[in-house]
């Protein structure tokens, strides 16, 4: 059975790429990962969790068209899919759960 528990960081990449949408490729990635956490992150380590993150099914990727800017180069885009859809509400659901059981920030 594959493993459908999100690690942190595999958890962020994998909003980041709903929330990029159809520039959802690595390098932008990246970018927005930097941005939103004000922390550093190396390529390699976007790409291999977005290797992992496919391989657990939770995305699909296509090759998009090259570019001039990137020397005729194209740039892979990723896409969540419904199994990845549903890992992140249900890691959303349980956050949401334990924070509710936390005296001083239950709501009330």
């Amino acid at each position: 059975m594959k493993e459908t528990r999100l690690g942190e960081f595999e958890e962020v990449l994998l909003l980041l790429v709903g929330i990029l949408g159809e520039d959802a490729y690595a390098f932008k990635i990246a970018e927005e990962f930097e941005s939103q956490t004000q922390r550093a992150v190396s390529i390699g380590a976007v790409h291999s969790t977005l290797n992992r993150l496919s391989e657990k099914g939770f995305l699909t990727s296509e090759m998009g068209s090259s570019s001039p800017e990137r020397g005729g180069r194209r740039k892979r885009i990723y896409t969540i899919t419904a199994i990845g859809r549903r890992v992140l509400e249900e890691a959303r659901d349980f956050k949401v759960s334990l924070w509710q059981q936390y005296p001083g920030f239950a709501n009330g």
